[in-house]
């Protein structure tokens, strides 16, 4: 049990230091994921969803949409990000003027920060 003990004490800080690592990785992976769904709506509507339909024009076509919505644009709803925090959408955004931005706030669910804290962007 005292080997246990001693390996767990080694081992679980290496563990859980990468864990923000992987959850910063998946963000990325859904931002671009999402991406893809916005140049696909944009394709169809001729334009990305704007900022009041946000995301959830991908998954629900939205009231004001043009008959040529061929949604929907993912295979399940919209995801929350890895830290359960809903991404920031803004189209036209201000980073990319004629796109949209798209973002992950981190795990403190604030703008700015750094490790874990720091935010994952479309734009980079």
């Amino acid at each position: 049990m005292v080997v246990i003990a001693i390996l767990a004490t080694l081992v679980a800080p290496n563990v859980f230091q990468h864990v923000g690592t992987a959850k910063a990785v998946t963000a990325k992976s859904q931002i671009e994921m999402l991406g893809a769904a916005l140049d696909a709506y944009r394709l169809d509507i001729g334009g990305y969803p704007t900022t009041a339909q946000g995301l959830g024009a991908l998954w629900d076509k939205p009231a004001d949409a043009s008959a040529s919505w061929r949604g929907p644009y993912l295979r399940k709803p919209v995801p929350n990000d890895p830290w359960e925090h809903p991404y920031q959408y803004l189209s036209p955004g201000v980073q990319s003027r004629t796109g949209y931005d798209l973002l992950s706030l981190g795990a403190d669910g604030k703008p700015g920060g750094e490790g874990d804290a720091a935010d994952v962007v479309s734009w980079k």
